[in-house]
Formats: structure tokens, C-alpha cells, sequence
């Protein structure tokens, strides 16, 4: 199966996990690396196999606290949205990839690789992972949400995202 070993590709090439918090963080100190979580509900998906639209950087003057982790948002009127039900807009596993969780790892999701799934999002950390995910999402979720229960309480990856450099928070 090609699923596999591209995906332990993906993960030898990323460093060990450490301890940052229940939520993946990367060099930008921000959830989500700084995007909008609230916006990525806003914007129009696109169908299955299609790239999705790229995610909104947050703006460092709209912050919020939550799950241990600083948010950061388009505008205050995501981020009181947010504040409401911040449940409703986080990220699925933490803001790890969907796919790595399915397959019993923690590694990170990047915020332009998103889908939102029975109105959750849910991040991947490449464009050939994505494909991999999407081939069976309704099983891949079956599998994450397995894993989740176990990984959960690890400690989040520090690794790097792939091909991909956050200037969120403007």
C-alpha cells in the first residue's frame, strides 16, 4: 500500500516530538501558526482532489487565549466569535495533521491544508498527504478519532511544517 510509506517518509524527516502545550505550535508562537480559525469557516471549500483556498493570517492586535495556546485573528469580530465557542473553531487533534493521527502519530498540520468535515476543521501537513487522506475520509476519521484517545496526551510536536513559512500574525 503507498499510503504507508509515504508516510513514514513524512515522519523520518521530522525531528522527535517535545513538550509544547496540548496545542502544535510552530516558530510563531501562535496556534494554527497564527491564522484565522474562525475565517476558515467563512471561505468557500472546494470539492475532494481540489486544492483548498489558502487560510487567512491572523492579525497580532485580535489575540485570545485558549487551551493553553495565543490565537490570532482576521478581525475582532472573529475573535469574539471565537471566544464564544472556541470549541466550535479550533482545529481537530490540536492542530495536528488528520492524517499523521490516523496513523498513530503527532506531526504538524499546516493552515493551508484544510478541510472542514461535519463542521470541524481538520488540517494535514502536505499536499500528498491530503491526497492520501482524502482518499478514504470517512475511515481516516474513523482511525484519527481511534488514535486521538491514545496519542492525545503526548506531548505536541515541535517539528516544522513542510514547504511552508507562516508571516502570521500581521
Amino acid at each position: 500500500m503507498k499510503l504507508l510509506p509515504a508516510f513514514a517518509f513524512v515522519a523520518m524527516t521530522l525531528p522527535a516530538v517535545a513538550f509544547a502545550g496540548p496545542q502544535y505550535l510552530d516558530k510563531t508562537g501562535y496556534a494554527v501558526s497564527g491564522y484565522d480559525v474562525v475565517e476558515y469557516f467563512n471561505l468557500k471549500q472546494n470539492a475532494v482532489g481540489q486544492d483548498q483556498p489558502k487560510g487567512i493570517p491572523g492579525k497580532s492586535k485580535y489575540t485570545a487565549e485558549y487551551n493553553g495556546s495565543k490565537w490570532a485573528f482576521a478581525s475582532k469580530k472573529n475573535r469574539d466569535k471565537f471566544l464564544a465557542n472556541p470549541a466550535a473553531y479550533a482545529p481537530q487533534y490540536d492542530g495536528h495533521c488528520a492524517y499523521g493521527v490516523a496513523q498513530g502519530g503527532k506531526i504538524p498540520g499546516n493552515p493551508n491544508l484544510w478541510r472542514i468535515r461535519d463542521g470541524k476543521l481538520y488540517l494535514n501537513v502536505t499536499k500528498d498527504v491530503v491526497g492520501f487522506w482524502e482518499q478514504d475520509i470517512p475511515g481516516n476519521l474513523k482511525k484519527s478519532t481511534k488514535n486521538w484517545t491514545k496519542i492525545e496526551p503526548k506531548a505536541a510536536t515541535k517539528n516544522k511544517i513542510p514547504f511552508f513559512t507562516s508571516a502570521a500574525p500581521l
